[in-house]
């Protein structure tokens, strides 16, 4: 199934709860909006692509649970559900791009309650649709930076799980493995939350492409030694100049790749770039719980002291001068990104 699919019968957004992977495989069902902004929080989806669909569907059910009689009292609910659904995550661009798309829908449809409620729907189901189409576009892009024999360093999650279903970064991987390509991957753990050890060697092992866990702090060895020739991430932000907001520890990783001249790439739709920012250090940057740090526990006991205090920013920023290129559903982006990138982002998809 998709990561991420309404279930029609029902009226309910289902979704793989991606925090109990890969232990176990369980599918959630959400027939509130509200509960759908806490799984965004929560983690139960993410990546951006993935929870920018999730939110999506996240306004579909508030049109669905509304008891509104007048089509302008329910755009105004639809507008404060937007509201609480996009403060579930600060950093990712698409959960807005995708919340702004439905709503433009919405104040566009003449008609009765139920024609709005079946716009917002039939809105959200067309960005999960096009967010299958637009991967698989990128995959085939990325696919051909990848070399015959090539070991891949892979930070976080960006296949299927963090989308509506392929993935980014990972599914640029996995064109180039269904190509023929023999191509291995080094999966960083990427800590704190451990996406990379949990989720991506999840999905590798799902389609049958070699891998090795690494910790995050290897990676700079294995580039240096030249036992890694390619650098793949995704984003969750990505400014008009080209700096890339990422899973923290994307910073360190793009450092060691540019030392070693090995190249760095980062797959996005472009739904993912924010044209309104000039450069990411005006990319907000979330800060999630410390306790994803300090409740890390080996062989069944704490880590840290319990007196302990941590501070646990869920990104960085990578310089668009550690950024070889961006891969994006409609071609390879290459520097000067300021003038290049616009050039790639098409108005009818933003």
């Amino acid at each position: 199934m998709r990561t991420i699919e309404w279930h029609y019968p029902s009226g309910q957004l289902c979704m793989i709860d991606q925090r109990l992977l890969p232990g176990e495989f369980r599918i959630v069902s959400y027939g509130d909006y509200r509960q759908v902004a806490a799984a965004i929080r929560e983690m139960v989806v993410r990546g951006a692509p993935a929870i920018g669909a999730a939110a999506a569907f996240g306004l579909a059910l508030a049109a669905r649970q509304s008891t509104a009689k007048d089509v302008d009292i329910l755009r105004e609910e639809l507008k404060d559900a937007a509201e609480t659904l996009g403060k579930a995550r600060p950093t990712a661009v698409n959960l807005r791009w995708a919340l702004k798309r439905v709503l433009s829908v919405a104040m566009l449809v003449s008609g009765s309650v139920d024609d709005l409620q079946q716009a917002v729907l039939q809105a959200a189901q067309r960005i999960a649709d096009q967010d299958v189409v637009i991967n698989q576009r990128m995959a085939g892009y990325g696919a051909a930076l990848i070399d015959d024999g090539d070991t891949v360093i892979h930070h976080c999650n960006t296949g299927s799980l963090a989308a509506v279903e392929w993935g980014t970064a990972l599914g640029v991987i996995r064109m180039a493995h269904e190509m023929g390509k023999q191509v291995s991957v080094l999966v960083d753990e990427t800590r704190p939350r451990l996406q990379g050890a949990r989720l991506t060697a999840w999905e590798l092992e799902q389609y049958g492409i070699p891998y090795e866990i690494i910790s995050d702090n290897a990676a700079g060895y294995f580039l240096h030694t030249g036992q890694a020739q390619k650098v793949f991430v995704g984003a969750d932000r990505v400014a008009v100049n080209g700096d890339v907001a990422n899973k923290i520890g994307t910073y360190m990783l793009a450092l060691a790749a540019d030392d070693n001249n090995v190249p760095f790439y980062a797959v996005v739709p472009t739904s993912t770039v924010d044209l309104s920012l000039a450069d990411g250090e005006l990319i907000p940057i979330e800060e999630r719980d410390a306790g994803e740090i300090l409740d890390l526990q080996v062989g069944g006991k704490r880590v840290a002291p319990i007196k302990a205090s941590a501070r646990n920013p869920a990104f960085d920023i990578t310089p668009n001068r550690l950024v070889t290129a961006i891969v994006t559903e409609y071609g390879v982006v290459y520097p000067p990104f300021e003038q290049n990138l616009p050039e790639f982002v098409r108005d009818d998809e933003r």
